[in-house]
């Protein structure tokens, strides 16, 4: 199961925090795949098959910091550990247009990663491919900055770093090993 963490589609789709959810729409559209809304899972899904493996993706259609009652209904219905799911998020911590893969337990700070965390009340690693959206010059405004639009530039920077992460398939990679 593929994962982008997301605010609510038509307010918050084109904002930093829902980087992760630009990388699961653009991974269906690589696949000729739309996601729909599925209300039992509080959220868009698609499914697809690659290499003998049946691969489901889900963008939440709730608020970050509760996304983890999204992805915990899917998972208990299709019976898929949190170990066996890839989360997609943004991430302060990187520049734009830099992505990096984590297989670990935490969450940084990160809301989104706190609640899965809270909800799946496991203590076990799990994947995180980290989207560079940059950090605020002022610390203190940050949830400002993670709720408002890229610059044109850093879009572009991030996009281009979500379709080479496609083209190369890392991602799925990792989950099919």
């Amino acid at each position: 199961m593929i994962v982008g963490l997301s605010n609510p589609k038509i307010d918050y789709h084109n904002t930093r925090h829902n980087v992760g959810s630009w990388f699961v729409y653009s991974l269906a559209k690589s696949y000729l795949k739309n996601l729909k809304k599925e209300k039992k899972f509080l959220g868009f899904t698609a499914s697809f098959n690659i290499e003998s493996n049946y691969i489901r993706l889900l963008v939440p259609d709730i608020f970050m910091n509760i996304n983890g009652h999204s992805i915990l209904k899917m998972a208990s219905f299709y019976n898929i550990n949190l170990s066996e799911i890839l989360i997609v998020h943004d991430d302060l911590e990187l520049d734009p247009g830099i992505i990096k893969l984590k297989y670990s337990y935490g969450h940084n700070g990160h809301n989104g990663l706190r609640n899965i965390i809270s909800v799946f009340n496991k203590k076990i690693n799990f994947h995180r491919f980290r989207i560079g959206i940059g950090r605020p010059i002022n610390r203190n405004q940050t949830a400002s900055f993670v709720l408002s639009k890229p610059t044109e530039n850093e879009k572009q920077l991030i996009q281009k770093s979500i379709l080479h992460a496609i083209e190369e398939n890392f991602i799925l990679k990792i989950l099919i090993r």
